[in-house]
């Protein structure tokens, strides 16, 4: 009897003391370090972020962790109570700050929920009576993690009824009053329209047509049998990073291609020009214009090709016996500009100038000093009325004195300067005198025009002054024509109006999107428009012949100071059509795989200098621009069905954390402008993300996406792109949906190989057909999809052996649709680089 009561005893005081029992637990004391390890950067990471205004989740929960793993490793019951009050608060904290988002859901419960499995079997040494629910309790844990992550694909979504409402300051004024619907005061002429090849089964034109509206009036696969697309060939272009050679690994070929009478025509990523036979992929001839990859600039890219083919007027005027009746005309690295004959591939002998080989024009004439890689041609021209419309990339913000931006036209069958647009000499309408130059640092055209044949005009979609984030020397007219749609006569170069988007542009936000012009419905009946997308998100609607805004431009007041606090704009323009935008970040949409990034971003929130879209550019604290300078929409445009009436915009959704850099400091760091370096000497490459921005009191340091360090992931929760369908006439969103799996992204570079849809980054367009499918790739994911343009339902998938980052087409021959891509990745996007051009058809 002694002895029963003895136990008793032993075990009362055992259960009511929180002393250890007799049975041992390795698991125990391990869970108990790694419980402290997981918490000591939360205690002085939290006090961090209270000093500075934010959380106090973070203090707390890493105190109770820190106390957790403590009494574990001792053995004491407390340890399991602890947690259990921690991951309860954490449950609170999480739902009273984001709800039922599953993506913000995910790194502040996940993490918790993975080690309380861990904590519940740590557990079955402290007592007698944990041995009877610590393993149901860790299988129950285990039941909701496996929950968790299947619910984060579940079709949850953030906005699952359309876009998010973004708060909107009261507007300043209206830069127009509801639109009358007159035309405008330019005339079509149908008569001067040159002539095309049908775009009902061809792709003749890099947007479908010079419209760009990027629709198909093919048919033949629908949402009934698209799933049962199979690819029908294959064609490499060979145009492929030297492996092992870093200095020319920056890859991302981007080229959509053209199809006209069964040839298929494409440039590689090193401007060689090729024509396939659209039905096998053979090829039929190739010409290389010798590039040297010393001439690549931010990438080795080239979007597309043009097409032209003489009217029986021009053919009569051109040299005798000279073939080139229709001809392939495309922009190069090295800033030529290549005409050759679309049949043979030979250069068109009558095409060129005295400054190189038959076949070719030299672009960097009149253009002054440059280096290899500064100036370079990465979009195909237009061709409006016989004459080819161009104009160039200029490497982004590496001096003030950079290479003009000009625009010129030149004679489509001889390759003669018919005109010079530079904003800076609007006299100059030619060639700039011996030991002259075209106006150095101006705005250029790096994107694709879109042009219109009957009104004549030519549609440019421009760049920022050099440099980016810092305007004070910028001139009158440069500060005029920054980031704006400029319309010029197609024959004489005369600017007819212009529309601007951003008011002293230093944020990067120059346009991308090339303009796609519509029938747009108004009262009484419809007048040609056109749809400009833009990098923070606005959409608008402009009258093709005036410039006007359909809808009323509203001037919105914008967040001043900064190092430029005196010249900013005190107001900027907003669409009241539709945005792509997203409301202004908070400090609980920072994010991170675990709660150690969590609290960095949310730490570097607190101390960035952010006060919405368009805030300053600052040199004491980092800034937050968002969206950044790859949001909203670039150079991948917008789609339009206009039979049914929608409009389809894939967008980013990334901010940008940037700083400007004193140039002592930058110099100090080895940030130079090309060929400043001390010495003479190439030098050594920048720190990643710095650009010199030489001529300015500051570098600017960019960390795009905002990433975070430790990770390598972005501090923003996603989504980080989406596509949205939105009713063409009224401008209102008819479904939104994430694009993009999260498949190949990952934490420290690792792809997570996770099937979910987390909404991606995405460079690229789409392609729409009569069936109502549309067809995008664009994402890191390496997929290739189609859509259902009314509902957004995924029909079709398939994966790429690279990334997709350019937009599909899609053409007829014999009777047989096809869709073809090309997959040859991209450096910035981090997605595989390829050189493959893929073509899908249903079986026969």
């Amino acid at each position: 009897m002694e002895s029963i009561n003895s136990r008793c005893d032993n075990r009362y005081s055992s259960e009511n003391n929180f002393k250890p029992s007799s049975r041992y637990n390795p698991l125990t004391p391990i869970i108990g370090a790694i419980l402290i390890v997981f918490a000591l950067p939360l205690v002085p990471g939290g006090l961090w972020l209270i000093a500075e205004g934010g959380s106090w989740y973070y203090l707390i929960a890493g105190t109770l962790l820190l106390l957790s793993g403590i009494q574990l490793i001792q053995r004491s019951r407390l340890g399991l109570w602890l947690y259990l009050m921690c991951f309860f608060l954490t449950l609170v904290w999480a739902l009273w700050e984001v709800g039922l988002e599953p993506w913000a859901l995910m790194p502040r419960v996940l993490p918790l929920l993975v080690l309380l499995i861990g904590v519940i079997l740590a557990a079955r040494g402290l007592t007698h009576r944990s041995t009877r629910f610590g393993t149901p309790m860790a299988m129950v844990s285990a039941v909701l993690l496996t929950g968790v992550v299947i619910g984060l694909d579940a079709g949850l979504d953030p906005y699952p009824d359309g876009s998010p409402d973004v708060p909107t300051d009261t507007p300043v004024d209206m830069l127009n009053q509801p639109y009358n619907s007159t035309i405008g005061n330019r005339q079509a002429n149908p008569a001067a329209a040159a002539r095309m090849p049908a775009a009902n089964e061809d792709w003749p034109v890099y947007g479908g047509s010079y419209h760009a509206r990027r629709h198909s009036a093919l048919a033949q696969i629908t949402r009934d049998n698209v799933d049962q697309l199979e690819p029908v060939w294959q064609y490499r272009t060979g145009a492929l990073p030297v492996e092992g050679d870093d200095s020319n690994s920056d890859y991302a070929a981007e080229t959509t291609p053209l199809v006209i009478d069964g040839t298929m025509y494409l440039c590689s990523a090193l401007s060689e020009l090729i024509a396939l036979d659209a039905r096998t992929g053979n090829e039929m001839w190739r010409y290389d214009p010798g590039v040297s990859t010393d001439s690549i600039p931010y990438s080795a890219s080239c979007r597309g090709v043009s097409y032209f083919e003489a009217t029986d007027s021009q053919t009569s005027n051109a040299v005798s016996g000279q073939s080139c009746h229709s001809r392939i005309i495309a922009g190069t690295l090295d800033a030529r500009l290549l005409a050759v004959d679309a049949q043979t591939g030979q250069p068109c002998q009558d095409f060129g100038d005295d400054s190189g080989a038959p076949g070719e024009v030299n672009l960097l004439q009149g253009l002054g000093e440059t280096e290899p890689g500064f100036v370079s041609v990465t979009s195909p021209p237009v061709i409006i009325r016989g004459v080819i419309i161009t104009g160039h990339q200029v490497l982004d913000n590496q001096r003030r004195d950079a290479p003009s931006g000009v625009v010129r036209g030149y004679d489509a069958m001889t390759g003669e300067l018919a005109w010079a647009w530079d904003m800076g000499q609007p006299e100059l309408d030619g060639m700039p005198a011996p030991g002259e130059t075209y106006t150095r640092g101006s705005p250029n055209m790096w994107t694709i025009a879109s042009g219109d044949e009957a009104l004549g005009l030519v549609y440019l979609p421009m760049g920022n002054a050099a440099n980016d984030y810092y305007g004070a020397e910028r001139s009158e007219e440069e500060n005029r024509f920054s980031s704006a749609l400029v319309a010029l006569d197609a024959e004489t170069g005369d600017v007819v109006w212009d529309f601007q988007t951003v008011h002293y542009d230093v944020w990067d936000y120059d346009l991308g999107s090339q303009a796609t012009q519509v029938d747009f419905p108004v009262d009484g009946g419809t007048v040609p428009a056109l749809v400009l997308s833009s990098k923070q998100g606005d959409i608008y609607i402009i009258d093709a012949a005036s410039g006007e805004s359909l809808f009323p431009v509203q001037e919105r007041a914008a967040p001043q100071g900064g190092v430029e606090s005196t010249r900013l704009s005190p107001t900027q323009p907003s669409s009241s059509y539709h945005s792509l935008a997203m409301p202004d970040l908070r400090e609980k949409d920072m994010w991170g795989v675990m709660h150690w990034d969590q609290l960095w971003c949310r730490i570097d929130y607190r101390r960035s200098s952010y006060a919405g879209i368009y805030t300053p550019p600052t040199t004491d604290a980092r800034w937050v621009q968002y969206p950044g300078y790859n949001g909203g929409s670039d150079w991948g445009g917008v789609t339009v069905d206009q039979q049914r009436g929608i409009l389809i915009a894939n967008y980013n959704d990334m901010p940008n954390h940037n700083r400007l850099v004193p140039r002592e400091q930058a110099q100090e760091l080895g940030v130079y402008p090309i060929g400043e370096e001390p010495g003479g000497s190439s030098g050594e490459a920048a720190p990643e993300g710095y650009e010199p921005q030489g001529g300015a009191p500051y570098a600017v340091d960019v960390n795009a996406g905002w990433r975070v360090g430790f990770t390598g992931l972005m501090c923003k929760q996603p989504r980080y792109g989406g596509i949205r369908a939105i009713d063409l006439a009224s401008g209102e969103t008819l479904w939104d949906r994430r694009l993009g799996e999260a498949r190949r992204n990952g934490p420290f570079g690792i792809p997570s190989m996770l099937p979910l849809s987390i909404g991606t980054p995405n460079n690229g367009g789409s392609v729409a057909t009569a069936s109502g499918l549309i067809f995008i790739s664009a994402t890191t994911d390496n997929l290739f999809i189609a859509i259902d343009i009314e509902t957004g339902e995924t029909l079709w998938r398939t994966t790429l052996p690279a990334g997709g980052q350019a937009t599909p087409i899609t053409y007829s021959v014999d009777g047989k649709q096809y869709v073809t891509l090309m997959a040859g990745g991209h450096h910035f996007m981090e997605t595989d680089i390829g050189d493959y051009v893929l073509t899908w058809a249903l079986p026969d």
